[in-house]
């Protein structure tokens, strides 16, 4: 009998949240884009879904290829790619659901979260899901010194480039998307705070 951990991993106890709302089903093509090991996929691949992923070090999408392998066998290894995620080898609107957990607080400006963001929504169907989780300022706005363009020190000890809830609903306004849920930010001892953002593609 599989138990809960090894169903699910090491999920995002946030991905995990929207599973326990019934937001997805087997019939649904994901992407995890920057899927780095794997730890948000365990779930999908024993589910019967139809999982893809892409990463930029190709050590990790070796691994996520060997998980996949053990976990749903009939998947193809190249439906995981060494990529960028600005830069992705998939047709438009290829997907139901995007997942893209700890990746865009890595942009290097306001240009180079656009160009990930655009990339990821250009992938993504209509009436699809996005899912992301990313660093914030939110909460911790006095506790985080500014180096560059968005891009924070913060009391972790981290670089991140941080959003706030303003650039989140600007972004979402501009992709032309509807929240699914409002954003929601864990604040960790005021180290960092991390972001929820859900929202669907045109009409959902």
């Amino acid at each position: 009998m599989i138990n809960v951990s090894e169903l699910f991993g090491d999920i995002d106890i946030y991905l995990f949240d929207q599973i326990l709302k019934n937001r997805f089903t087997p019939a649904m093509k994901i992407l995890d884009a920057g899927c780095g090991g794997g730890r948000n996929l365990h779930y999908f691949l024993r589910s019967g879904f139809r999982v893809f992923g892409v990463d930029q070090n190709p050590d990790a999408v070796e691994y996520v290829r060997s998980l996949a392998r053990m976990l749903a066998p009939e998947i193809s290894s190249e439906n995981f790619q060494v990529a960028e995620v600005e830069k992705m080898p998939f047709p438009d609107e290829s997907f139901d659901l995007i997942i893209s957990n700890a990746v865009l607080h890595f942009a290097d400006n306001e240009q180079h979260f656009d160009r990930m963001l655009r990339e990821m929504w250009r992938v993504l169907k209509p009436s699809g899901i996005f899912f992301a989780r990313l660093a914030s300022t939110i909460s911790i706005e006095n506790k985080v010194e500014k180096i560059a363009e968005r891009r924070y020190l913060l009391p972790d000890g981290s670089e991140r480039f941080l959003v706030d809830e303003e650039m989140l609903i600007s972004a979402t306004e501009k992709l032309g998307g509807i929240f699914i849920e409002p954003i929601k930010t864990t604040n960790v001892q005021n180290l960092r705070s991390m972001t929820t953002w859900v929202i669907g593609k045109n009409a959902f």
